[in-house]
């Protein structure tokens, strides 16, 4: 065992720190890095009955008060700094959730330069800092009785050793009624741990002597965080109140041999209330040395494990060597902290709080949206990657696609009766036989199902569902899968039910009647292929701007303010196509194909009529007689008149059908969706923006209150962070 060794001592004498390094990492711990960086400290722990302030005064020297009621309600960073003048300084640094305005409040708050500390000043200024803080009882209806937020005294002197310790709030484990809460007890042991959880902090856990140490839950928590118990330090207290013959249970603890921890056991004497009424008159180191080298069991101790300047000693060096150790670290973590920091304050994008910067900021997406909607509608896809992940924004090949798709259906499915030509009656027109594959019987046709009612299989004319938000707008029917049979029938029905003193001719009315009758599918094919287009082009806008804008906010409030001016342009292409549709129920053509197609018709017919009648002459030429002709051309006046009437709808049918696919792509669609000057897609524009009101632009642009407080908190770290980076690259 080694000898005593004088305990006037001062570790001030000893020379022990790095002052530079202890002065950056003091920084530091003002600049709040340690919210996101683990930096060495010492950390002193312990219950509210354990002496902890005692033990605290003796290191520091600082006059805690003894009222129970200005027991530590926040975190206290002491820090030691040798100079050729004494004073202290106190200043409050804010917690890293505070507020910025609740934060520069707290700064302003400063007592810099003060020659002395006495205990009744101390007193006053902690009672000061309680309500700058905002704490007080609960039963004085206050916001809180404990914060995050820590006072920093800098104790400067030159007999002072450069050394920093935090002092915490004692945990508690019954309340005080009108002084705490549960709710209190639950935070504080929060705040505690979360100092303690620090992977770089020396723990000094302060336990009473006179009490049993496996029921010290502050050892307990210690162990949760220090499970190896590499960086607990244990301080024993109330020496002089352990039961006679209780000691060696003590002293085994001192001399490591039970609950053994790697930085090992210290114990100090706090002055008892006899000691306190005595005023300047107690002094403090004397009587710890004179009871610690009169007692029986203690003075078998060595010296470097009891008293306080034992203890201040023991702390220097435990808090040199871990920032000697970790200093490298801290800086490496640091320095990857800041490019994290820096790489989510870009993710935010520019700051949006003036009308100018949020209107930078939609103008930036407008251009990028009709750069982006100039190349969908060109099928120039190569350019941009995004066509690839996502194909619905390839506009032009969807249109194309879907125009096809409308011209077959019209030809295929547009008809309520099928045409036929020649002999047998009935007989299916060329091109439009019962086993014809058009675009619409391919793999994207929509489904058939068998209508009960009307007997027949029945097809949608929407081949796109969805945008439930649209369905005020969008036309949805279904039609019969195939038209029926039985033309000639129905039109000489309908030729017998209007027929007046003709004589080989017909009522010029029959044929805009017929010929409306014949085109009452038009509507729902046009009208389904119309919804279809408006679907393809919303879910193309809506897919766009997912890709431009990453922020869902943003992207559908835009989105929502946008919804009017679209609505009104899907209607205007609705529009257009029932007023193509008006017009096309009135038949008129100047186009010569229709005389064409008629004269086709009659020649196909009289073709039918004088098959099998043929015969071969030697020179194989095919003839027929005149009078077998004549024989089979024979038919009557009602006949006659009914053919003629299929044949013109026949033709004029040819011909309107491709004007008809034409107008409503072209006029609806093209002009009012995608390509004309006004369209759905170009909505969104440089012109758009420059049109929104100040409040339209800060509900679209305007960042909300979590992006605000984040940006404000990640501009702030950042902040810090570069001037720790700073202070850090310069050692």
């Amino acid at each position: 065992m080694s000898g005593n060794r004088d305990m006037d001592d001062h570790p001030s004498s000893q020379g022990l720190g790095d002052p530079k390094l202890l002065e950056i990492i003091d920084k530091l711990v003002e600049l709040n890095i340690g919210d996101t960086v683990a930096l060495p400290q010492l950390l002193v722990v312990g219950d509210q009955s354990s002496g902890k302030s005692s033990v605290l005064e003796g290191i520091t020297g600082l006059p805690f008060p003894r009222d129970s009621s200005l027991c530590t309600r926040f975190a206290t960073q002491i820090t030691f700094r040798r100079a050729a003048h004494t004073r202290f300084n106190l200043s409050i640094i804010p917690s890293q959730t505070t507020s910025k305005e609740e934060a520069a409040r707290l700064k302003d708050w400063k007592l810099d330069g003060m020659k002395s500390l006495n205990r009744k000043d101390f007193s006053r200024i902690l009672d000061e800092v309680h309500n700058v803080m905002g704490i007080g009882n609960a039963s004085a209806g206050a916001k809180k009785s404990f914060s995050d937020d820590v006072l920093k005294i800098e104790v400067i002197g030159p007999d002072q050793q450069h050394l920093g310790v935090v002092d915490v709030p004692g945990i508690f484990r019954k309340i005080t009624e009108g002084v705490t809460t549960q709710s209190d007890m639950v935070s504080v042991r929060s705040m505690v741990e979360r100092y303690m959880a620090n992977p770089r902090s020396i723990i000094m856990a302060v336990v009473p002597a006179n009490v049993d140490i496996a029921t010290q839950e502050i050892l307990e928590i210690a162990k949760v965080h220090d499970p190896t118990e590499q960086r607990t330090l244990g301080v024993l207290t109330k020496p002089d109140l352990i039961d006679k013959g209780a000691e060696d249970h003590v002293l085994d603890l001192i001399q490591g041999t039970t609950h053994t921890l790697s930085l090992g056991w210290c114990m100090v004497k706090n002055p008892g209330q006899q000691d306190l009424k005595r005023g300047d008159d107690f002094d403090r180191h004397a009587s710890e040395k004179a009871f610690f080298g009169t007692h029986e069991i203690w003075s078998k101790v060595d010296n470097d494990k009891v008293g306080v300047d034992s203890l201040r000693l023991r702390l220097v060096e435990l808090l040199t060597a871990i920032v000697q150790k970790e200093f490298k670290h801290v800086r490496s973590d640091v320095m990857q902290n800041l490019k994290a920091s820096e790489k989510k304050l870009n993710a935010l994008g520019p700051s949006r709080e003036t009308r100018e910067q949020q209107q930078k900021y939609l103008l930036k997406l407008a251009d990028r949206f009709q750069s982006m909607t100039a190349n969908a509608l060109e099928a120039r896809y190569a350019g941009d990657n995004a066509f690839e992940s996502m194909p619905r924004l390839r506009l032009a090949t969807a249109m194309v696609t879907r125009n096809e798709i409308f011209s077959s259906d019209v030809w295929h499915r547009g008809l309520t009766m099928r045409f036929v030509y020649g002999k047998p009656k009935d007989k299916p027109a060329e091109g439009e036989n019962e086993n014809h594959k058009s675009s619409s019987d391919s793999d994207e046709a929509p489904p058939s199902f068998h209508d009960p009612q009307s007997g027949e299989d029945m097809v949608p004319t929407r081949y796109q569902l969805g945008d439930d938000d649209l369905d005020d707008i969008l036309y949805n029917e279904r039609i019969p899968a195939s038209p029926d049979k039985g033309i000639m029938k129905w039109m000489e029905k309908v030729y017998n039910s209007s027929r007046g003193y003709e004589m080989g001719t017909f009522d010029v009315s029959l044929i805009p009647f017929m010929w409306k009758q014949q085109t009452l599918k038009w509507e729902d094919l046009a009208l389904g292929y119309t919804s279809d287009i408006i679907s393809t082009v919303h879910t193309y806008i809506r897919d766009l701007l997912k890709e431009i804008c990453q922020e869902d906010r943003v992207r559908s409030t835009l989105l929502s303010v946008m919804m009017d001016p679209l609505i009104e342009r899907y209607k205007r292409a609705m529009d257009q196509t029932r007023s193509i549709l008006e017009v096309e129920h009135n038949p008129m053509t100047y186009n010569h194909y229709f005389a064409e197609n008629l004269e086709k018709c009659h020649q196909e017919r009289t073709k039918a009529l004088i098959e099998g009648q043929t015969f071969h002459d030697g020179d194989n030429r095919e003839l027929v007689q005149v009078s077998a002709l004549f024989q089979n051309m024979n038919i009557s006046n009602l006949e006659s008149t009914v053919q003629h009437l299929h044949d013109i709808l026949k033709s004029y049918y040819k011909v309107s059908r491709k004007r008809f696919v034409d107008n409503v792509c072209m006029q609806a669609a093209d002009r009012h969706l995608t390509r004309g000057p006004d369209t759905a897609v170009k909505l969104f524009s440089p012109s758009f923006v420059s049109g929104l009101t100040a409040e339209q632009l800060e509900r679209i642009a305007g960042e909300d209150m979590s992006t605000k407080k984040k940006r404000v908190e990640l501009t702030r770290h950042v902040a810090n962070l570069k001037q720790a980076r700073n202070l850090l690259v310069v050692v």
